[in-house]
């Protein structure tokens, strides 16, 4: 079973990456989240890898963090998600929302992410609550809690998207408005996110 790779990046795409490994290429899927941590094509990088054996394939998904990996695993041991879906909700939100947002098991989150109806999120939420207990989110990074906020955060992100932005560019961009500009208004904040995207 094969748990990482570390090799020459090749081809850099928004869902995956070629990986030269000792003269051989792999192809592996990859959540927009780890995409953006990796440099330029040409340079060495470490994946962790999660193999997914079916009949009639073996299909390698990788990760650039821990945190990835483990929500990855435990999403695809909930009932009806497979591995090209729970890319797709790891895809949706950063990470370390996400930890949160399945903690608290926030439905209205989670069907914010393309492809997740109010079944998958509530099967996720009611699985995954008490499992996504022992995961550790990255090191300075903080599980943003559900509060009064979470209103102005909808608003922000829809705002953003329908901007053209993608998801996960955005959701950076509303928490760090979201924490310069607090206690102000919409359009204050969208103000503050709009800056960040631009830096």
């Amino acid at each position: 079973m094969i748990a990482q790779l570390r090799g020459r990046l090749l081809e850099k795409h928004p869902n995956r990456v070629v990986l030269d490994v000792n003269g051989v290429g792999y192809d592996v899927p990859v959540p927009p989240s780890t995409f953006y941590e990796l440099d330029e094509p040409g340079s060495e990088v470490t994946l962790r890898i999660h193999t997914h054996v079916r009949e009639d394939a073996l299909l390698l998904f990788g990760f650039a963090t821990r945190l990835e990996l483990q929500i990855f695993e435990r999403l695809i041991g909930v009932s009806g998600i497979g591995p090209k879906l729970a890319l797709a909700v790891l895809s949706g939100l950063e990470p370390n929302e996400l930890v949160a947002a399945i903690r608290t098991a926030n439905v209205a989150r989670l069907t914010g992410i393309p492809g997740i109806g109010k079944k998958t999120a509530e099967r996720i939420g009611l699985e995954l609550k008490d499992k996504m207990a022992s995961i550790v989110p990255a090191e300075g990074a903080a599980v943003v809690p559900v509060d009064d906020t979470e209103a102005l955060r909808t608003d922000l992100l829809s705002a953003l998207i329908n901007l053209g932005y993608h998801r996960p560019l955005a959701e950076r961009a509303v928490n760090a408005a979201l924490g310069k500009a607090d206690g102000a208004g919409f359009e204050a904040t969208l103000k503050h996110a709009l800056r960040e995207l631009t830096k």
